[in-house]
């Protein structure tokens, strides 16, 4: 009888060491949903935290920013920290059932993207782009709007482009086009751009650099760079998939700005902290951002400044 009881005693002491052995596991990782324009960046900012911080394991998982945004809303995921292409997927879809505020941290530009391979590499310009892309001959890329910004953030490209260019149907013709391909996210069709299967990709500057590709620079009017042109932006506007199956939601023109947020079913939000304090430090994550063709931002609505942690409140500019 003794015996069984020292058993007993024994089997208890287990089972405790390693539910406390568990729970100290549990709270020392992150899980991260990210934009899939933040792959490179992402990866580079994991392993340079990593090196202050390597009791902590990261687990960073890349997505279109609205399907990111739906592990949590739609497929209940627990997410420690989710960062997006558009402010406006946390926005529309989290807030405020699924988070309380939304940090801004990161703006980009639309570019169009190609290679020596591409058709018509040697002609194409910032002045002709439209033209060459609408020549049959030519295979274009673009994401879709339902899963990623990028996607729709080309609609909105077209749009604007033919107000700038004064060209009736622009928009129309460039959506409509047969050789077209269309992927969830941008970066799903970098490879068909390497390999020559598609001439030219509307993407954001950052990837472009960030694979070393060409790319034509656009006018500010409609490559969504510029919040002096904010007023225009807001002009274009496009219906995508809502928070609900089977609702809209309506998402307008703006700037490219990244944005994140630690969701409210976060289980590791002292870690999550750290490491978007480490993400938005100009000195250490806001050089890598830098370095990956990004800029740094560091920016808050006032309307989420009382629910936005003490320690990153000190970060906005």
């Amino acid at each position: 009888m003794k015996h069984l009881r020292n058993i007993l005693i024994l089997f208890a002491a287990i089972l405790l060491l390693t539910a406390c052995h568990n729970h100290k596991e549990a709270g020392e990782q992150i899980v991260i949903f990210h934009a899939g324009s933040l792959a490179m960046p992402m990866k580079t900012l994991t392993q340079e935290f990593n090196l202050e911080n390597p009791e902590v394991k990261v687990f960073a998982e890349s997505s279109g920013s609205l399907d990111a945004a739906r592990k949590i809303t739609d497929l209940n995921k627990d997410c420690d920290i989710l960062a997006v292409a558009d402010f406006l997927v946390i926005d529309k879809l989290l807030i405020p059932d699924f988070a309380s505020w939304n940090f801004v941290f990161a703006s980009n530009e639309m570019v169009i993207a190609y290679t020596d391979k591409s058709v018509d590499a040697d002609k194409i310009t910032a002045d002709n782009w439209q033209n060459v892309l609408m020549q049959e001959n030519i295979v274009i890329g673009r994401s879709d709007p339902n899963a990623d910004p990028c996607g729709y953030r080309t609609v909105f490209l077209f749009e604007l482009a033919e107000l700038f260019y004064q060209q009736a149907g622009l928009k129309g013709n460039l959506l409509e086009k047969k050789n077209t391909v269309i992927r969830p996210k941008e970066v799903d069709l970098l490879a068909l751009l390497e390999t020559g299967n598609i001439d030219y990709l509307m993407i954001y500057r950052s990837v472009a650099i960030q694979h070393k590709l060409k790319y034509i620079e656009l006018p500010d009017e409609i490559n969504l760079s510029n919040p002096q042109f904010e007023g225009l932006y807001n002009t274009v506007s496009l219906e995508v998939y809502g928070k609900e199956q089977g609702t809209t939601t309506t998402i307008n023109g703006s700037s490219i700005l990244y944005s994140l947020t630690i969701p409210k079913n976060s289980k590791n939000f002292d870690n999550a902290l750290k490491f978007i304090m480490f993400m938005t430090d100009v000195e250490r994550g806001g050089k890598i951002l830098k370095d990956h063709g990004m800029g740094v931002v560091n920016y808050c609505d006032k309307k989420y400044l009382d629910s936005l942690p003490d320690e990153l409140s000190n970060v906005v500019k």
